[in-house]
């Protein structure tokens, strides 16, 4: 068997406040980590900076390695855990702005940045599109990383998985109007490749945006294996917290072996879907 515990963590992020969002981070790895072993921690997409920024994104970016990485590396060192973040960064342009997140590892090594391809809404006057898919090969396994909208579109998850992911993490920031398509899409993409994916979402608002929570960690055939499901008895809002959940990796391969999803494909009829229109 190869286990390995994974949590995620839905946190509340305040717009435009990268300070106080570093310490709500600092603070979710500290308590999750020293009460037990955590192979990798997870956080929703933009998680120091909120979603409706607009020019403002400008002020907030950072490029990769900078202050904010540096310290999660450090945080990362300090508990010899995995780290995957959403942020907002900058190359040496200073107007070419990505949506991206960075996973460190448990010695504080910069393992792969990942760039969002599939922008949405406003996001597209913010942010420049990424051109690839990411799958980061750790000592733990190999993970894909989705970020939002990336989601809708089963294509990253096959892609990601024909490039070996065994685990996909979807970091994100999904309305509550459309939660049910966050829980339909998470476990049709698990169902789709026989595989883990875990989906990190935020609470709390924006400006004109609610948030949904319901993170949840996802096996190979649907199965649930933890939901953050907390909401407040007055509201009902869902609140900020975490889930772990130890998964077997090896459950991959197996359901892989069982159904052939990946091993019966035709992708030379699948002409149609690399159309532009």
């Amino acid at each position: 068997m190869r286990e390995i515990s994974v949590a995620v963590v839905q946190l509340n992020v305040q717009l435009g406040q990268p300070e106080e969002n570093l310490v709500k981070i600092g603070e979710a790895i500290a308590e999750i980590a020293s009460k037990q072993r955590v192979d990798l921690l997870v956080f929703p997409e933009l998680a120091t900076s909120g979603t409706e920024l607009g020019v403002r994104f400008t002020d907030v970016a950072q490029r990769v390695p900078g202050p904010t990485i540096n310290l999660i590396a450090q945080r990362a060192n300090d508990y010899g855990i995995h780290i995957l973040l959403g942020m907002a960064t900058k190359e040496r342009v200073e107007s070419v702005l990505y949506n991206s997140a960075i996973l460190i590892g448990p010695d504080g090594d910069l393992i792969q940045v990942y760039n969002k391809v599939h922008l949405r809404g406003e996001e597209r006057m913010a942010f420049r599109e990424g051109f690839k898919f990411a799958v980061a090969e750790t000592d733990l396994g190999n993970i894909g990383i989705m970020l939002g909208y990336d989601l809708a579109y089963p294509e990253v998850a096959r892609s990601l998985c024909m490039e070996g992911a065994e685990l996909i993490c979807v970091l994100a920031n999904w309305e509550a109007i459309h939660l049910d398509e966050w829980r339909t899409y998470l476990r049709a993409r698990a169902y789709e490749n026989s595989v883990f994916v875990v989906g990190a979402n935020r609470v709390g608002e924006d400006v004109t945006m609610t948030f949904g929570g319901e993170s949840m960690i996802v096996g190979p055939r649907g199965e649930l294996h933890a939901i953050v499901d907390d909401v407040d008895e007055q509201t009902g809002a869902p609140k900020a917290g975490y889930a772990i959940a130890r998964i077997d990796l090896d459950e991959v391969r197996k359901n892989r072996e069982e159904f052939q999803f990946i091993q019966t494909r035709q992708p030379t009829t699948y002409r149609t879907i690399v159309k532009k229109y």
